[in-house]
C-alpha cells in the first residue's frame, strides 16, 4: 500500500513538522490544521501548509525516511529536501535500495 512522507510547516510558530501517512496528505492536513490530533506538537497552530510530500511504495519506507529526518534534528536539512530537488533525489534514492 502507498504511504506518504510530509513536511508541513507553520508561519505562526515557524516550526516544521514531519510524519506520514497512507491517507490523502491534504486529509492529514485538515486534521493537523483542526486540532484533531490532541497530545500532538501540530495541535501548536493552525497554519500548516505542506511544504513537501514523497510518495513511497509502503509504510515501512515511509517510516524510515521520518525517522531519519527527526534523527538529524536540522532545520538546514529539512530546508534543503524543501528546496533541493537533488537533495530530495539523494535522500530518495537512500531508501529505495
Amino acid at each position: 500500500m502507498k504511504a506518504y512522507l510530509y513536511i508541513l510547516h507553520s508561519t505562526k510558530i515557524n516550526k516544521y513538522h514531519v510524519g506520514i501517512t497512507t491517507d490523502s496528505v491534504y486529509y492529514r492536513l485538515e486534521k493537523h490544521n483542526t486540532g484533531f490530533y490532541k497530545g500532538s506538537f501540530s495541535k501548536s497552530a493552525s497554519d500548516w501548509e505542506i511544504k513537501l510530500q514523497i510518495e513511497v511504495e509502503n509504510k515501512d519506507i515511509a517510516l524510515k525516511m521520518e525517522q531519519y529526518i527527526k534523527k538529524m534534528k536540522s532545520r538546514k536539512f529539512i530546508e534543503k529536501l524543501i528546496e533541493l530537488q537533488s537533495e530530495r533525489n539523494l535522500f530518495i534514492e537512500k531508501f529505495n535500495q
